[in-house]
């Protein structure tokens, strides 16, 4: 498949993840601000490389995958990473929304703005039947953020032995399309 060139929200670049972006990945992933809801904590720096290769072997097989996201006037500036990627949550496989963002960028709508693009994505030009967010219970932030995107709950995920199963959210094409008709109407 084509690769999906990068994209521009009205803040941001997303672009495919490179290994030059290890650092910044290894910036983001390895904090312990940004792990406070992650049960494995903070990831090593091999950890985050294995990651970074994982995303660009996805982008490569499948045309896209997720972003460095960055700002539009500062494109060597990473803010964070997230968007889609097929993934599987235990038995089951789907479209995952992700999203990890530096900490000064929280709070400021980033996450949101990639996500919509990410959402626009997925429905409109992949035509992909679901979306799929998984997040931990007590990390409230990121369930409202799901919510907001018009995920709703539908399912637990019993991934971490001796703890609370993570939340499952999903968005279906037709719930999404209905509020966001393809351009055309067709």
């Amino acid at each position: 498949m084509r690769p999906v060139p990068p994209l521009y929200t009205p803040r941001l670049l997303l672009r495919m993840p490179t290994l030059a972006d290890l650092d910044a990945v290894h910036s983001i992933h390895g904090d312990p601000e940004t792990n406070r809801f992650n049960p494995n904590g903070a990831a090593s720096r091999d950890a985050c490389r294995d990651k970074v290769q994982g995303w660009i072997e996805h982008w490569r097989q499948q045309g896209f995958g997720y972003w460095a996201l960055c700002r539009r006037e500062r494109p060597e500036e990473i803010l964070g990473f997230g968007g889609i990627m097929d993934s599987r949550f235990g038995e089951r496989t789907g479209l995952n929304l992700y999203f990890r963002l530096a900490v000064p960028a929280w709070g400021q709508g980033y996450a949101n703005e990639m996500a919509t693009a990410a959402l626009e994505l997925a429905f409109h030009r992949l035509q992909r039947p679901a979306v799929i967010g998984l997040v931990r219970p007590d990390n409230l932030p990121s369930r409202r953020a799901l919510e907001r995107l018009g995920l709703s709950l539908y399912g637990e995920l019993e991934d971490f032995p001796d703890l609370a199963p993570s939340l499952l959210y999903r968005l279906d094409a037709e719930d999404y399309l209905a509020h966001h008709p393809r351009p055309g109407g067709a």
